[in-house]
């Protein structure tokens, strides 16, 4: 379970920049929620949301938390989304990209948020920055932080348009799939 602190981090701070000006829509997709320190943020702002959650641990944890509410858990790979294209208004990950253990595989999870999201839709979210300190936390742990600084160029990469890229303490970004929904 993330520690309080870090929920209200990810609660307070975080969603709040990530969401800002953001219409959220009806469904939005949560990739590699972990202990759901964001979840039950997003989940009240929409109608639907889908957690796809790679670990079964966590799967299970927050299936039986979110038993009955408007949350799905599904365990999947955000690199291969199970979903039709144009499934989903939002597409979320908060401090998730760092454990996709190559570019490669970050690369297509951009993409896959990409293809599921409805043209008009948003890809929102955050990541850790490259630090020694991050670097010993996660030790025995998938630690490849993104580079802010090549992000935006990725984002365009897979398609997206509109990109905000917040960088202090944490990388916070959102990116917009151009049309109409």
């Amino acid at each position: 379970m993330p520690s309080p602190e870090w929920a209200a981090h990810i609660q307070d701070e975080v969603l709040p920049q990530a969401t800002a000006g953001v219409t959220l829509g009806v469904d939005l997709l949560e990739l590699g929620p972990g202990p759901g320190a964001a979840t039950d943020w997003l989940r009240h702002r929409v109608r639907r949301l889908v957690a796809v959650e790679q670990e079964e641990p966590a799967v299970t944890r927050l299936a039986e938390k979110y038993a009955g509410t408007n949350v799905e858990v599904v365990r999947g790979d955000a690199a291969a989304l199970g979903y039709p294209d144009a499934s989903f208004d939002t597409v979320a990950t908060c401090t998730m990209l760092h454990h996709v253990p190559t570019r490669a595989l970050q690369d297509q999870v951009l993409a896959e948020a990409f293809r599921v999201l409805r043209p008009g839709g948003v890809f929102l979210g955050s990541d850790s920055l490259p630090s020694d300190g991050l670097h010993r936390f996660h030790e025995g742990d998938t630690y490849n932080p993104v580079e802010p600084a090549a992000f935006l160029t990725r984002l365009q990469t897979a398609g997206f348009a509109a990109i905000t890229l917040r960088v202090a303490h944490n990388l916070i970004f959102t990116a917009c799939k151009e049309g109409t929904s």
